[in-house]
């Protein structure tokens, strides 16, 4: 019998067969960052057929905890072309270690596609804990969801020093279990939400391997658990999302003690009642503007020369409850409704600081991304700026992710006007969160900030410098200057300058003060 002749592979053929021979999953992305094509081991993979991936969002093929930084590699590839081989985690029960690689395709009359293949690796990443922002915004998307999920809350009863510290987190994200979202939310505080549909977690077994852990090391610390409900019974999804952020805050800051004196005892009811209860205090904080403003200065990383000065909220003691600090009041302000009127307030004091600035600086400040998309609190600032022109060419305004913005033509509308002004925009805490990079598209921009914990593990993980390098690529690529906050060192400082970073901040250059 005589062999079948062997037909040539065609082109696409060819490239089909190139792909599977390094792949084991092939995805095709469109610009809203949803699957418009899957092929490969999907079944194998992740338990369904390639085609129920279709119109999903690419994210959800990877593990909660490595979600963040694939969104972020996902936005920035455009301006970069090409996503090197970059290890993830896959989203099946074993959280299945993987390599991905992407290339933006451009075709005629449409907007660029990303084609990724996705491979095993023969071993594991170093697992790592996720970010406090990702816990939040998770619980945040449950709580929508109506899942009933709850917040495992883990607390040691000394602060271990910083060496140990990674210890312990190395062994938590070792031993919390598949889909299991962990975050180091304070020192010595840590907050845990199982994936959707898995049962309670089992703190106390968690517990006692950080407890062992602790006496290997031979720290002598106590640990303790809760866990905190999200239900939403009685509330709006808003004042829900603004309960959480603020009691997850107070446990990061005095673990359970704080917890229960933010009202949580009561679940997220509780501590909206309690934050009415305080209502009056913090309304007349706000109207009679008591508090006062201090200036960092950012420099600029070549000449060391100050650039400008972001303005930086500052109470008395004794206004707020022991241990709250400034980001505490801003987050009782937004929960409460307060945050157009303290938005309002400091920039009525930024703009009377302006008045000492050399020729050339300007001060930048806060404002929230409720404010930003508030029709009433425009034409209010609007009006400040236009009564003094020449104190307003002084200004910056560094828009805070702090809350979401759900009107994004409003807030556009808003940064516009500022921009007409003479007043600049720059994006805070850039990286910190998935909704920065659709910001970077939908608002003119002339500055992105790179987020602090970024800057820090980029001085020690390659990864996460490749992808400061790549949100410097991007922010250039449509025009905007980069700084990097939490430049402590000259280490810090050189790595930044080297990577593009145009501008510092941080306690090498100066701490906050007085102009």
């Amino acid at each position: 019998m005589q062999p079948m002749p062997q037909r040539a592979l065609g082109e696409r053929e060819r490239f089909v067969a190139f792909a599977f021979a390094a792949a084991d999953l092939l995805v095709e992305i469109g610009p809203d960052q949803r699957i418009v094509f899957a092929a490969g081991a999907f079944r194998a993979r992740l338990g369904n057929p390639p085609e129920s991936f279709i119109g999903q969002p690419a994210v959800n093929l990877l593990a909660l905890e490595d979600r963040p930084t694939f969104a972020a590699a996902l936005a920035v590839l455009p301006a970069r072309g090409r996503l090197p081989p970059t290890s993830f985690r896959l989203a099946d029960a074993a959280r299945t270690p993987v390599a991905i690689s992407g290339l933006h395709m451009l075709s005629f009359g449409k907007e660029g596609q990303v084609c990724m293949a996705i491979s095993p690796l023969p071993s594991a990443p170093e697992p790592r804990l996720a970010e406090p922002g990702d816990l939040l915004r998770e619980g945040r998307e449950r709580m929508q969801a109506g899942g009933g999920a709850a917040i495992g809350l883990i607390e040691l009863g000394e602060v271990p020093p910083e060496g140990l510290a990674r210890r312990i987190d190395s062994v938590l994200a070792q031993e919390v279990p598949p889909g299991t979202l962990a975050a180091r939310l304070g020192p010595g505080r840590y907050g845990l939400l199982p994936d959707a549909g898995a049962g309670p977690l089992d703190l106390g077994a968690l517990a006692g391997r950080l407890g062992e852990a602790l006496e290997q090391e031979g720290a002598d610390a106590s640990v303790s658990t809760s866990a905190l409900p999200l239900a939403t019974d009685g509330l709006t999804s808003a004042q829900a999302a603004r309960a959480l952020r603020y009691g997850l805050g107070a446990f990061a800051r005095l673990g359970g003690e704080g917890l229960r004196g933010a009202g949580f005892a009561d679940g997220l009811g509780g501590v909206v009642a309690m934050l009415g209860r305080r209502a009056a205090t913090l309304r007349r904080i706000v109207s009679t503007r008591d508090f006062r403003l201090d200036f960092q200065p950012i420099v600029d990383l070549a000449t060391r020369q100050v650039h400008h000065h972001e303005a930086l909220l500052r109470l008395e003691p004794g206004l707020l409850a022991p241990g709250e600090g400034p980001q505490d009041f801003v987050a009782l302000a937004e929960t409460l409704g307060l945050t157009e009127e303290l938005d309002l307030a400091v920039a009525t004091l930024a703009l009377a600081g302006s008045a000492a600035l050399p020729e050339g600086q300007r001060i930048a400040f806060n404002i929230s991304g409720l404010s930003a998309q508030s029709a009433g609190f425009r034409t209010r600032l609007l009006a400040l700026l236009d009564r003094d022109p020449r104190g307003a060419s002084r200004l910056m305004v560094e828009l805070t992710e702090s809350a979401e913005i759900e009107e994004e033509a409003f807030a556009a509308a808003t940064l516009q006007a500022l921009r007409a002004r003479g007043v600049p925009v720059c994006i805070d805490d850039f990286g910190a969160g998935a909704a920065a990079f659709r910001y970077l598209k939908a608002f003119p921009t002339d500055y992105v900030k790179v987020d602090g914990a970024f800057v820090h593990a980029a001085l020690s993980c390659e990864r996460d410098r490749s992808f400061v390098a790549a949100m410097v690529d991007l922010s250039i690529a449509v025009g905007a200057r980069v700084v990097a906050e939490r430049i402590e060192t000259e280490e810090a400082a050189a790595a930044m300058h080297g990577l593009g970073v145009h501008y510092g901040q941080g306690w090498l250059f100066g701490r906050p003060g007085p102009l």
